[in-house]
């Protein structure tokens, strides 16, 4: 799955640390989904889409199987 996370953040100014803290997260977490090396839970989305005010298919972007 894709994700707009890196960019959005960006947007902020905020440090992955800073998204960590508003989330709850670690920042090993935030890390990992900005990379693509984890997908964040339904109720995860939802919060991430809720800070930035987006729906959740604006942040995320599932890749098509061939």
């Amino acid at each position: 799955m894709k994700n707009r996370l890196k960019v959005l953040r960006a947007e902020r100014d905020w440090s992955q640390a800073d998204l960590a803290d508003k989330l709850g997260v670690s920042r090993q977490t935030v890390n990992a989904i900005e990379t693509g090396k984890y997908d964040p839970s339904l109720p995860l989305a939802f919060k991430i889409a809720e800070l930035f005010q987006m729906k959740i298919e604006e942040i995320f972007i599932p890749v098509e199987k061939k």
